[in-house]
């Protein structure tokens, strides 16, 4: 391994992306301000000013010209990826807990939270429609599809195959489906007994994986949320993404964030582990984070992923050669 750390985040991380190309990293933290980055050499390339508290969500478009944050300001916010220009933002009643473009670009949804009085809400933006994203800022609050979740919060959230629907996880552990034109859910699964903190599809879109409070994560078919895998740790799950080019999955998290100053790192268990995605065994662990891992992503092409951890640094781990050549014996 060959770790880069980037430093630019006064706060814990809360999520890192990649642009469809691999060369830029996004990262945004429980600071006010979303970062982007060179994925080659960890060099930071400007920030995303604007909000007023801290960015739990963040995500590009698939020709990284515009980028979609959400905080718990009450706004989600967007950006010009070149200049850091604030372009357009949402106004809700409560905290934007997830944000995301489609496949195609010509999408976005967000989620709020259930806070103060108000419900958690799914909504959906079309952005070739000029009734709902043209005039300036504030004008981004009559999504083409509202959808009111009466029991729970959303807490993470992404697009389907072929943006047919929504996926989302919930804070009772349920995976469900919501249907973007009708609105209508779909289907629920109930694999999970805690919190699902994160959601990722597969590059194809055909695989989805969660990642929960409750020390499991569960790998689904994206289309009818079948559980395929399993993978199981002796501490709650943040975080977990898929290798692109490989039967490999990466896990992390950690001991809870409240208890971590009162342990070491080796007790902790803030490690990012790999997981064979089919034999469901454990066959590595990279170590280096100070606190739990709350974010990881693959970069595209395989060869390296970035993580994202309560002591606020994004870290860049690069594979050896050994890795491309490795072979699992089962």
């Amino acid at each position: 391994m060959q770790p880069i750390l980037l430093q630019g985040h006064t706060r814990s991380i809360t999520q890192v992306r990649f642009n469809r190309e691999g060369d830029l990293i996004f990262s945004c933290s429980k600071d006010p301000i979303p970062n982007v980055w060179y994925s080659e050499n960890g060099e930071r390339l400007g920030t995303y000013d604007g909000h007023k508290g801290a960015v739990w969500s963040i995500d590009v478009s698939w020709d990284s010209v515009w980028v979609l944050t959400a905080s718990a300001d009450n706004t989600c916010r967007l950006w010009d990826c070149e200049t850091g220009k604030e372009l357009l933002q949402i106004e809700t009643p409560s905290a934007v807990r997830t944000c995301g473009f489609s496949f195609s670009g010509k999408q976005a949804m967000i989620t709020t939270d259930r806070a103060m009085g108000h419900l958690c809400h799914l909504q959906l933006y079309d952005l070739r429609d000029p009734d709902q994203w043209s005039g300036g800022l504030s004008n981004l609050n009559r999504p083409y599809r509202d959808i009111e979740i009466p029991d729970g919060k959303i807490t993470s959230a992404i697009w389907g195959p072929l943006d047919e629907f929504i996926i989302t996880g919930h804070e009772d552990g349920q995976l469900c489906q919501y249907d973007s034109s009708t609105g209508q859910r779909l289907c629920i699964k109930d694999y999970h007994s805690g919190i699902i903190n994160d959601l990722q599809c597969s590059i194809d879109k055909t695989m989805v994986i969660s990642a929960s409070k409750d020390y499991t994560s569960s790998l689904c078919d994206a289309w009818s949320l079948e559980k395929m895998y399993g993978y199981k740790t002796e501490r709650p799950m943040n975080s977990a993404s898929i290798s692109p080019i490989r039967d490999h999955v990466v896990v992390g998290g950690g001991q809870e964030a409240m208890d971590v100053t009162t342990t070491v790192s080796q007790v902790g268990k803030f490690d990012a582990r790999l997981f064979h995605l089919v034999f469901e065994e454990e066959f590595a662990r990279i170590k280096g984070h100070f606190g739990p891992i709350n974010t990881l992503a693959f970069h595209p092409n395989g060869l390296s992923f970035a993580s994202g951890a309560e002591d606020g640094f994004v870290r860049l781990q690069k594979f050896d050669a050994d890795y491309i050549d490795y072979t699992f014996e089962c």
